[in-house]
């Protein structure tokens, strides 16, 4: 159990946490009172964001020298770093609209957009460092709002983000970019 302490203490596991759960609630407490009816779905992904982007600080180590000279498979630790984390952001979340009872999305929106994000902070990892790794997701959260409205196949992948639970588009976006992201930070790890 040691190992696991470290690790997440290496990784800043704790003040991720912290921004995390400030992060969702600062949101939960912008969104109108809106009855029953889930809210502006931009608030949700807003919040989400903020969570992937907090998380995405643990994706390198303090040295990545000895991560990668360790004497410890790496590829399912990442895989599981990043699967977690996705995890517990859709999860902080979900219990935190649940227990102000304004809705700002359903479980399915939330879950989606979630891996989504993860996946793209992973992908950013593995592409440009850990210090880096927050970048894709706020990329491609500035895109989402300021794209216009989707309409063509092309804008709804851009902006899969707002789209409603359902959506193939944005589901398979988001699944492949979990996928892509998990599996390029598993192997590879977090660029130097």
């Amino acid at each position: 159990m040691r190992w696991l302490t470290l690790y997440a203490r290496s990784r800043q596991v704790p003040a991720s946490c912290a921004a995390l759960v400030i992060g969702a609630v600062a949101v939960w407490t912008l969104a109108p009172d809106t009855g029953s009816e889930p809210a502006d779905p931009r608030l949700p992904v807003l919040a989400l964001a903020t969570g992937v982007l907090a998380a995405s600080v643990g994706l390198g180590g303090q040295d990545l020298a000895l991560d990668r000279t360790a004497a410890i498979r790496w590829v399912p630790r990442r895989a599981a770093h990043v699967l977690l984390a996705g995890a517990v952001v859709a999860v902080v979340l979900l219990v935190v609209q649940g227990l102000g009872g304004t809705p700002l999305a359903g479980t399915g929106f939330v879950v989606r957009d979630s891996a989504g994000l993860t996946g793209l902070a992973a992908l950013g990892a593995a592409l440009a460092g850990a210090q880096y790794a927050w970048s894709l997701p706020f990329a491609w959260l500035s895109l989402t709002f300021l794209s216009p409205p989707a309409t063509s196949t092309p804008t709804r992948l851009a902006t899969w983000l707002l789209l409603p639970p359902g959506s193939p588009a944005a589901t398979w976006t988001a699944l492949l970019l979990l996928g892509v992201g998990t599996t390029a930070y598993a192997f590879a790890g977090p660029r130097r």
